[in-house]
Formats: C-alpha cells, structure tokens, sequence
C-alpha cells in the first residue's frame, strides 16, 4: 500500500510517499480502504518534535473515513462494505475525569491513518455519520472530540452562555464555533487574520476581532461564561482578564509557549476556573457523532490534498493558512 511516511531526516525533509507492507487483520480487527484521512496539528509535531529520522519509519495520522474491507473471524459489530471513521483515541473507551494509563493516539508511537488502508480493533471504529461526506467524515474525529469535550464535559456549555474562542481557525475551533452555536450560546472569536474573522462571522460567530487589538475596549458590555484557550503564553493573560468573575477556562493546547505566569492572587479572588482537557473517550465521541447529526452540523474543510502532495499539507498546516480542517484524499 501507498503511505505517506517519516524516516531518514527529521522534520519536513524526512517526509515521503512509499510502498509499505499491507498487512492481515487479526481475529479482532477490521482492514478499512481508507477514503479521505484527515490532517491535525499534532501530525506536524509528530513529523518536527517527536519523531526523528534514526527511528524507524512512522506512518502518521489519526483521522479518517473508509470502507470496511475486511473482517477478522471474532469481529461482530462491522461488516464488509460499512462506512466507517476512525476513533484516534487507543484504550479510552468510558467517560472519565482523565484518559487511563496506556492511553495513546492513532499516528505515533504506532502507525496511522496517512495510507491506503489501516487496521485497528473493532473498539476504535464508527460508523460514518450518515449526513456527512466520506470527504467530511474523514477530517472529524480528533478535532470534533476535542472541541466537544472542552466545550460541554469540560466546561459544561449551557444555552445562553456566551464563549469565546481566541485564534479561530484551525480544526477544533471551527468545531467549537459550530457546536456551541448549536447549543444555543453566544461565540465571540479573535484572529490575526481579518479574512479568518470574516470566514468566521460567516460560520455563525457573533462577534469577532484582532486578536492583537485592546480585548477589554473589544469586550465591553460582554461578560464571557467560558473561553476556550489554545495559543499558550501570547494570550493567556489576556484570556484570563477576559472572562467573567467566576467563570472558566478550559485549554487543550498551546501553540506558543506552554509555560505562562499569573497573578495568583488576582486568579483567586476571582474565583476562576481553569481545567485541562485532552481529545476524549469512546463514549464522548459516540454522544458527539449523534450531537451533529441531531444539528446537522458539518466540518468547515479548507483544503484537501492528494496523497502525493505530503510536504506540501504539512507546510500549509504548519504556516496556518487553513480555515478548519484539512486533509488527504486516499481512494
């Protein structure tokens, strides 16, 4: 099977599409054709932080729809033909306050979904919703889940609150954008780029602005219930003085800085939530899948490349130039 891979030379260099062994399933596992397999931020630190050329080859990915090609002779909840998307989280089956030991996502240590086809157990397989493309279906899950848990395990989003999303853009914020929409919230996003405020005004936002502008003259007359924090350092702070008294933060990445300072004082006295989160359980993706499909809610996809246009994704992923998902087109 044709694969994209990362051997040889770290970072982008060590990208390349090669022939790589097709393997059998096992009793328990399902062989999926791998339709469309889509892109996320943590494929790039993969590819640029924590894969080097000495290792052996990896193929990432974590996302991707496909059909079902073949079953091993223990599988029972899927068969040939079915249109399925991937679950990228291994090991994480019920809700819980943290991920279990041993939790890992599809991509790396282990091989993913960057080829044309991939094999897991029957536990980490769905079936495709059924409103969604086999194109959108493919750039869902990592992204999707991790909006949803942030947004309503972790920051328990109610109707009427107001969110606000600092750097919309990228895939879980666009899902974030959409989701509480859906449940009725107010969303406020910034962004450094005025053609992504624009996207996102168009995709139901109800405000939006400069990410580099004075927030607290932005905010007035705003009192923000919850702010779902992933740009680290630059913006912590200011996501801090943001939010209402009393009201929270959840974070689940950060793509400056991971270290901040705050005033812990002022943190206290304010009564502030903060809370991590991190994708979700096999449970939290099954309650999300029949959250869009009760919404009807769609992926906002920017871009997707052919397999052969590896570098090329990474690169574009990497520079931020996408407005929601992006990903590969296998078959």
């Amino acid at each position: 099977m044709r694969a994209i891979v990362h051997e040889g030379k770290d970072g982008l260099e060590g990208l390349q599409v090669k022939m790589m062994e097709e393997k059998t399933p096992d009793a328990r596992e399902v062989k999926v054709r791998i339709h469309t397999a889509g892109m996320n931020r943590r494929d790039l630190a993969v590819v640029t932080k924590r894969h080097k050329g000495k290792d052996p080859a990896v193929i990432p990915g974590s996302d991707a729809s496909g059909i079902v090609e073949e079953t091993g002779k223990d599988v029972t909840r899927f068969n040939k033909g079915d249109e399925v998307i991937v679950n990228p989280g291994l090991g994480w089956q019920e809700n819980s306050d943290v991920p279990p030991e041993g939790f890992e996502i599809v991509g790396f240590p282990d091989h993913g979904t960057f080829a044309e086809t991939y094999i897991c157990t029957e536990e980490h397989l769905e079936l495709k919703p059924k409103h969604l493309t086999m194109e959108e279906a493919g750039v869902l899950s990592l992204a999707a889940l991790t909006a949803y848990r942030a947004l309503f395990t972790r920051g328990n989003l109610k109707s009427g609150d107001t969110v606000m999303l600092p750097g919309i853009g990228g895939g879980v914020l666009t899902y974030a954008l959409k989701f509480a929409k859906a449940e009725g919230a107010r969303v406020i996003v910034t962004s450094r780029s005025r053609k992504k405020l624009k996207q996102a005004l168009d995709a139901g936002a109800d405000k939006a602005f400069l990410t580099e502008s004075d927030w607290s003259g932005e905010l007035t007359g705003e009192s923000v219930d919850l702010l779902i924090e992933s740009i680290g350092a630059a913006t912590f702070n200011q996501s801090l003085r943001a939010v209402r008294k009393g009201g929270t933060i959840v974070t689940f990445g950060s793509s400056t800085e991971d270290e901040v300072t705050l005033n812990i004082r002022e943190f206290f006295y304010g009564q502030y939530n903060l809370l991590g989160s991190t994708m979700g359980s096999a449970e939290e993706l099954r309650s999300m899948i029949a959250f869009i499909e009760h919404h009807s809610i769609r992926p906002e996809i920017d871009r997707i490349f052919p397999l052969d246009q590896a570098e090329e994704a990474f690169t574009y992923i990497r520079d931020t130039k996408n407005f929601g998902k992006i990903g590969f087109q296998m078959s």
